[in-house]
């Protein structure tokens, strides 16, 4: 399963009455009552830490470092469209060689600020952190970072202590909206507020007042979403099972119904005003990705789902977000060498199909040099300026034959023409085949580009890839004369018994790896007709044992374009038995005396 997958079960899935669940991936469970306990949590750990520094890894997101007495942490800020956010992180994140706009301006009105107060707008998902900061002139200034978590619509904002807005990551100008505009020096408004009521604030009676009372007839879940400020889908989900294992609407509550919602509203209420909530990661059974992410214990999916807690939210958020941010910085970072390494693919394959279908066209080059050698023979036959003749063809029993003439050459010019055009038909073929050849292997070239981008986790790989493909000459050189990237050491794994196995990253460190660093009694190993990574396992002279191949050839499924298939074919063979032909493009080598296994992709426990 994937995070962009939306996983429908239609049984089994809420309690004994069986009814449907619906897996959901892209309305994640972030909401208005979760950022309350991270706020709670962002309090405890930051308030009164200085800022000492501040990046701006990409377009969307913004890292303060904060220092204090019991250590540094790293807040970040997130504003991106699939996963906006606040929490403090423990991954580093590269950063652009030089600092973008807005990096550097906050850096000049927040460096060295201290962290006074972080504040929640209601349980909207705004959050706005209030820093004492020294301007120019020495004096204590108030500047808010407000932080609006609202999908698409999230934002960045720089506010001074008179409610000015500085700058905004997301500036929003009239042709943008006509409602709320988000530039500098005009004052910073909060989002028009929903009607909808604050369980913080609320008496409950009138909660499930206003839940019984939505227009129309709904769902429970979908009255109550309407209705609670701050909820997510999951939670109203939650909910409405604890209350009537689903079946029921708001139209249809009895008086016991009500009192079990009222029950559940009163523990929802304590737990977030106390901000008494566990952080939990959800999982399908039996799947090690989660989907999903709550503060209360999740029990609508019965047997079909499994809940882990996390030692906190910020680290709950972290872990959750971090792999899927990671492959998006990755896509954005990579967007262009992409699009011109898909262009090429695209033409070369256009390519071949056109050169394959020439080399179709001139399967009839023998009858060419037939229809010849008739004409030859009956030249005597033929009267100028004929458009045609029928001879008898004594290549097939003297079975009659037409030949289409030219009527404005000669009888002997006719049969020269037909040699003519079988001459050059028979060398089209012999340069067509070469040539698409040439093309199959460049494209299969083009598809391990391809596989090594999409596998890149890092500017330092992409920069690999780059230098790569300006070698192979499909971009200009760079012209500034700066210094090569620094090669990158393999990646390494141990299986379980004891066997290290390296797998390149890239096309050269293939050749690398597989040409000079193992040695002749190494195995090598590599997805069958797959693009992918070489992967050898360094036998020290060993025996390698079955163990070591079902695992060695996981790791090289796992690094290759099926890293998301199973029952993947991998090929195996002794070092000694791969070679590289003259003139090859990077990675691309021949091997013989090999075996196949079928595994599905992993990586090691260890690894």
């Amino acid at each position: 399963m994937t995070f962009s997958d939306i996983i429908n079960v239609s049984k089994g899935g809420i309690g004994s009455r069986g009814s449907r669940v619906t897996w959901r991936i892209k309305n994640m469970a972030f909401d208005g009552m979760m950022l309350h306990h991270v706020v709670n949590e962002l309090k405890v750990g930051a308030l009164n830490s200085r800022v000492s520094q501040i990046y701006q890894p990409n377009r969307d997101e913004i890292i303060i470092n904060l220092r204090s007495m019991s250590g540094n942490k790293k807040l970040l800020l997130s504003a991106r469209a699939n996963s906006p956010r606040v929490h403090f992180t423990a991954y580093n994140v590269e950063n652009p060689s030089s600092p973008p706009m807005l990096c550097m301006l906050m850096r000049k009105r927040l460096g060295g600020g201290k962290l006074v107060d972080i504040r929640q707008h209601g349980l909207d998902r705004i959050v706005s952190f209030d820093f004492e900061c020294t301007n120019e002139l020495g004096d204590k200034v108030m500047i808010t970072v407000v932080v609006e978590i609202m999908g698409k619509y999230s934002n960045v904002i720089i506010v001074d202590g008179g409610g000015v807005i500085i700058d905004a990551l997301k500036r929003v100008d009239m042709t943008m909206s006509s409602k709320r505009l988000v530039l500098p020096n005009i004052k910073y408004e909060y989002p028009d507020s929903q009607d909808k009521a604050n369980i913080l604030l609320a008496p409950v009676d009138e909660v499930v007042e206003k839940i019984i009372n939505t227009p129309g007839e709904k769902p429970l879940n979908k009255a109550v979403l309407g209705a609670v400020e701050g909820i997510s889908p999951i939670i109203c989900r939650e909910l409405e099972y604890r209350t009537s294992g689903g079946s029921l609407s708001n139209k249809t509550l009895g008086e016991a119904d009500k009192l079990s919602l009222k029950s559940e509203l009163e523990a929802l209420s304590d737990t977030v005003l106390t901000c008494s909530g566990e952080a939990y990661m959800l999982y399908h059974k039996g799947d090690n990705k989660p989907f999903d992410i709550s503060f209360t214990e999740i029990n609508q999916y019965g047997s079909l789902g499994e809940s882990k807690k996390c030692d906190s939210f910020c680290e709950l958020l972290d872990s959750f977000y971090y792999e899927r941010d990671s492959i998006d910085r990755m896509r954005v970072k990579s967007a262009d060498l992409a699009k011109i390494i898909n262009n090429l693919i695209h033409r070369t394959a256009n390519k071949i199909n056109n050169q394959r279908q020439e080399l179709e066209n001139c399967a009839d080059r023998e009858e060419l040099r037939m229809k010849g050698d008739l004409l030859q023979a009956n030249l005597f036959r033929i009267e100028r300026g004929s458009e045609s003749i029928t001879v008898e063809n004594f290549y097939d029993e003297n079975r009659p034959v037409e030949i289409r003439l030219n009527p404005a050459i000669s009888p002997a010019q006719n049969a020269q023409k037909y040699y003519k055009d079988y001459n050059k038909a028979k060398t089209a073929e012999q340069v067509l085949t070469v040539q698409i050849k040439k093309g199959e292997e460049e494209l299969l070239y083009l598809e391990t580009l391809k596989d090594e981008l999409a596998r890149a986790s890092s500017e330092k790989e992409l920069s690999q890839i780059r230098l790569e493909c300006a070698e192979q000459g499909y971009l200009k050189r760079s012209k500034s004369g700066g210094k090569k990237p620094a090669p990158l050491p393999v990646l390494e794994y141990i299986t379980s018994d004891g066997f290290k196995v390296l797998v390149g990253r890239n096309n050269k460190q293939n050749d690398t790896l597989t040409l000079k660093t193992a040695h002749k009694r190494d195995y090598w190993f590599h997805t069958k007709d797959i693009p992918g990574s070489h992967t050898v396992v360094i036998t020290e002279g060993r025996e390698i044992t079955e163990t070591a191949i079902i695992e060695a050839a996981r790791i090289a499924a796992y690094h290759s374009k099926a890293k998301e298939s199973s029952n993947v074919p991998v090929d195996y063979t002794l070092i000694k038995n791969v070679s590289k032909p003259n003139g090859a493009k990077p990675g691309m080598v021949i091997f013989v005396n090999n075996r196949t296994v079928y595994v599905d992709p992993a990586l090691p426990d260890n690894g």
